[in-house]
């Protein structure tokens, strides 16, 4: 009776696990960037994330998918419709009306793998941010190109950023060391230096990472620019 017992129990389980395996994996890739005229916009590490719902599978809940350093994404999902949504509170841009939906919303179709750019209205941009290192001393030297005025939405910088650290991921809460400049120290947002000190290393390494951000106010996710890889003298 017991062994009847077991080889019956063995049997229930051995279902049960064919029936999780014969579930569906998702089939489709949508990656792209957030962008401005093209151009990707870069954002904290793991700080920002947009929101894709599907209908027709019960009670509608969003699946949220991380934007990256270099401002990319990549999600794996079932093909179908989704609806794409950016969050008020993510971002340091605003999203556009898109014309299809008339709404802040965009319709995304998946039928396998898709790539595709989302285009945002960025409160300002960097540009031509360069970098160069002396006796462990980093400097840096951008542009703050301002996109939108204060009567469509903009809003003021309050300060530029200089982050380094050891590791590729580059903010303020990995930096090794950091130079915070307010804006109102700054005479000319077209030609912004900045400069901070590589300090003492442990374990040493021959080479840092750098960036540079802007802070806007009254908008939680910095803008940054992409991650510099410095060799040290």
């Amino acid at each position: 009776m017991f062994l009847a017992c077991s080889v019956l129990l063995l049997f229930i389980t051995a279902c049960s696990l064919n029936d999780y395996d014969n579930y569906d994996t998702p089939d489709a890739i949508f990656e792209g960037n957030i962008v401005y005229e093209g151009d990707p916009i870069p954002v904290g590490y793991n700080s920002v994330s947009f929101e894709l719902w599907q209908s027709g599978f019960g009670k509608e809940t969003p699946i949220d998918v991380t934007v990256a350093q270099d401002g990319s994404f990549s999600a794996k999902l079932f093909s179908g419709k989704y609806r794409l949504v950016l969050k008020e509170d993510q971002g340091p841009y605003l999203s556009p009306t898109n014309t299809e939906t008339n709404s802040d919303s965009i319709m995304v179709d998946l039928n396998g793998n898709k790539s595709s750019d989302i285009e945002v209205l960025p409160y300002y941009m960097i540009r031509n941010a360069s970098f160069s290192i002396s006796d462990r001393n980093v400097s840096a030297s951008f542009e703050v190109e301002k996109i939108m005025d204060s009567e469509n939405g903009g809003k003021p910088v309050e300060s530029v950023s200089l982050y380094i650290s050891k590791t590729q991921f580059v903010d303020e809460r990995t930096s090794i060391s950091s130079n915070i400049v307010a804006a109102t120290e700054i005479s000319d947002m077209s030609n912004i230096n900045i400069n901070t000190d590589v300090p003492e290393l442990t374990p040493e390494q021959g080479y840092i990472f750098a960036r540079v951000g802007v802070k806007i106010v009254d908008v939680e996710d910095m803008l940054f620019s992409n991650v510099e890889k410095i060799q040290l003298n």
